[in-house]
């Protein structure tokens, strides 16, 4: 027999830090996704650009790229299909496993991340890391590395 428990609800103090959170998440998202605007892209996009430019060869597979974007299959794929209509990304067959695709910055990919690269972290300065105190960067840098941690070992879990 399952027994109630009373909500826990949140204390001032926490009400305000939560809704502070989801404030800043929210119009800083907005922000940087105006930024990204003039070249083309979507912050969907970069985080795509981003993650190929730091894998070997340039490439993942489809669905590592999924789970590191955080994304479905299904929603990833059409992503890619928009991307390689840019020219940005390209799709290989997977020789070790013949169901298995890549998703492969294109030489157009990677010039077009070296020229947005340093607009984005210029807004990611202006909009955020600029406006901090260097211990308070530090600070958050502390306080929400646990949640990213827990986050991480309950993806996909209720």
């Amino acid at each position: 027999m399952e027994t109630e428990t009373a909500t826990r609800w949140l204390t001032d103090a926490e009400q305000c830090a939560w809704r502070t959170h989801l404030d800043v998440n929210r119009l800083l998202t907005h922000q940087l996704e105006r930024d990204l605007q003039p070249f083309g892209l979507t912050m969907n996009d970069y985080e795509i650009l981003v993650n190929l430019s730091e894998s070997e060869g340039l490439r993942m597979r489809m669905s590592d790229l999924a789970s590191a974007t955080l994304q479905s299959k299904s929603r990833l794929s059409h992503q890619i299909t928009r991307m390689e209509n840019g020219n940005l990304v390209r799709r290989e067959n997977c020789e070790s496993d013949r169901r298995g695709l890549f998703a492969v910055l294109t030489e157009h990919g990677l010039e077009t991340m070296r020229r947005v690269a340093p607009h984005h972290v210029a807004s990611v300065r202006r909009h955020f890391i600029d406006l901090l105190p260097e211990e308070a960067l530090q600070e958050l840098h502390k306080s929400l590395t646990p949640v990213a941690e827990h986050l991480r070992n309950h993806r996909g879990k209720p």
